[in-house]
C-alpha cells in the first residue's frame, strides 16, 4: 500500500471518528445534554473561547486559531459567464481541533491535532458539482511560514490551502495582503473535471459583525468571532462539463471561529448573504432554537444580522430587528427544505422575498447541508432587488 493511500485512509478514519463523536447524535436537539448541530454546542472543555471582551487584530486574525475548536474561511460568489448566464460557486476551508491545547502531542511527521476539510461547489442551471477533501496538520505548523504542511493558513502573505486547493495573496499585487487574492481549486479528470481559477479584488473594507467582531449566537451569550469581506469583485475562469468559461461577478468571504458556536438546543441555521443593487449588503441568520424565553416561547429561534452601507459602515441587527419566515419548501435529498423566504428588517426599510431558482443545491459532503444562489425581490411588487447566497444546515 502506498504512503499516499495509507494517509488518505487515515484521514477518512479521523474524519469518521470526528463525525461519530461530534456530528451524529440521536439525542433530542432541545435537550440541554445535546451537542447541537454537528457537535457545535459542546462545552468549551479546555479550548479558548470567543467572548464579547475579545478583539480582532489584522492581518494576524486572517490566519488560523488552533486554540479554538472550530474555524472556517468561507467564500461564496454570484457570477455570470460571457453570455450573461448566472453561475454560483463556493469554496470553504474548515479547521477542527482534535484535542485541547494541553493534550497536544509533540510535533512529529505522524502527529496531528488539527483536522482540515475543504469543500468546493460549482453550480449553473440544474448542474451542481460538489467535491470534498480532508487534511491534517499539527498546530505548530501554523507558525511555519514556509507552508510545507498538507493544510493550513498563514496571514502574511495570506495563504489558505489544502493540498493544491488554495486561496492566497496575489503575487502580482503591490501589497500582498487580504485585499488581492487568487483562488484555485479543481476536481475530477477529463469530461468530469470542474473547478475555477479566479482573482478576487476587495472594493470595500472588512466588516465586523456583532459587538466589535463577537457575534452572539444564542440568548445565553455564547457565540463566535466573525467578520466578512463582502466587497469582492471576482474575475477568472471556471470549468464545468469539460468546458471553460470566463466569468465575473461578486463574492462574499466569511471568517468565523469559536469553541462553542451554538447552544445545545440549537439544531441548525439558515444564513443569508445579500448583495442589493443599490450597493447595500445584508447578512442575516436564524438559529433554530436558543432564543430568549423571557419574550419568546420555549425553544424559539435566535436571529441576528448586519446591515452594511455601500461604503462599508455596519449596523448590527438584533433578534427583534429581523423577521425570517419560510414561504415554501422543496423536496431535496429526501428532505423538505425551505427555498423561498420572506425577510423583513423594518429599520432598514426592507421587506424582501428571497428565493432559490434551483432547489438541487444539496451539498453531498460528510456533514451534508444545503447551499446555493438566491434571487431577491421586493415582497409587495416583485421588483428585482439583488442576489446572494443561502446556507441551511441541520435539515
Amino acid at each position: 500500500m502506498s504512503v499516499r493511500r495509507l494517509r488518505n485512509l487515515l484521514l477518512v478514519l479521523i474524519a469518521t471518528v470526528t463525525l461519530i463523536l461530534y456530528g451524529c447524535s440521536d439525542e433530542d436537539p432541545t435537550s440541554t445534554s445535546s451537542a447541537g448541530f454537528a457537535g457545535l454546542g459542546q462545552d468549551v472543555d479546555g479550548f479558548q473561547d470567543a467572548g464579547s471582551n475579545s478583539s480582532l487584530t489584522f492581518p494576524a486574525d486572517h490566519s488560523a486559531h488552533p486554540d479554538y475548536r472550530i474555524e472556517w474561511w468561507y467564500l461564496t460568489a454570484n457570477l455570470e459567464d460571457e453570455s450573461g448566464e448566472p453561475l454560483g460557486l463556493q469554496w470553504t476551508l474548515f479547521r477542527q481541533a482534535l484535542m485541547a491545547p494541553s493534550k497536544r502531542p509533540e510535533p512529529t511527521p505522524w502527529a496531528a491535532d488539527q483536522l482540515w476539510m475543504a469543500h468546493m461547489a460549482l453550480s449553473q442551471g440544474e448542474q451542481h458539482q460538489v467535491a470534498e477533501r480532508f487534511g491534517r496538520s499539527h498546530s505548530q505548523a501554523q507558525l511555519n511560514t514556509t507552508q510545507n504542511s498538507q493544510a493550513g493558513v498563514v496571514a502574511n502573505p495570506f495563504h489558505a490551502w489544502l493540498d493544491d486547493w488554495q486561496l492566497k495573496a496575489n503575487d502580482e499585487a503591490d501589497n500582498r495582503d487580504f485585499d488581492n487574492l487568487t483562488l484555485t481549486a479543481y476536481s475530477g479528470e477529463g469530461d468530469t473535471r470542474f473547478g475555477y481559477s479566479l482573482t478576487l479584488t476587495a472594493e470595500g473594507p472588512l466588516v465586523l459583525h456583532g459587538n466589535g467582531g463577537f457575534s452572539q449566537k444564542a440568548a445565553n451569550g455564547q457565540g463566535s468571532m466573525y467578520y466578512s469581506q463582502p466587497f469582492w469583485q471576482i474575475e477568472g475562469d471556471v470549468t464545468l462539463n469539460g468546458e471553460t468559461k470566463t466569468v465575473s461577478g461578486r463574492g462574499w468571504l466569511d471568517r468565523e471561529w469559536s469553541s462553542q458556536l451554538l447552544d445545545a438546543r440549537q439544531s441548525g441555521w439558515d444564513w443569508f448573504s445579500i448583495h442589493l443593487e443599490d450597493g447595500h449588503k445584508l447578512m442575516a441568520f436564524r438559529l433554530r432554537g436558543g432564543g430568549d424565553d423571557t419574550d419568546q416561547a420555549q425553544g424559539a429561534d435566535y436571529r441576528s444580522g448586519t446591515w452594511i452601507t455601500p461604503e462599508g459602515q455596519a449596523t448590527s441587527l438584533a433578534n427583534s430587528d429581523i423577521t425570517l419566515t419560510p414561504q415554501a419548501t422543496s423536496a431535496v435529498a429526501g428532505r423538505d427544505v425551505p427555498t423561498r423566504w420572506r425577510l423583513e428588517v423594518p429599520s432598514a426599510g426592507l421587506d424582501m422575498t428571497i428565493e432559490a431558482p434551483h432547489a438541487n443545491r444539496w451539498m453531498t459532503t460528510s456533514v451534508p447541508y444545503w447551499e446555493g444562489e438566491v434571487v431577491v425581490t421586493d415582497h409587495a411588487s416583485g421588483e428585482p432587488l439583488g442576489e446572494g447566497y443561502l446556507e441551511m444546515t441541520g435539515y
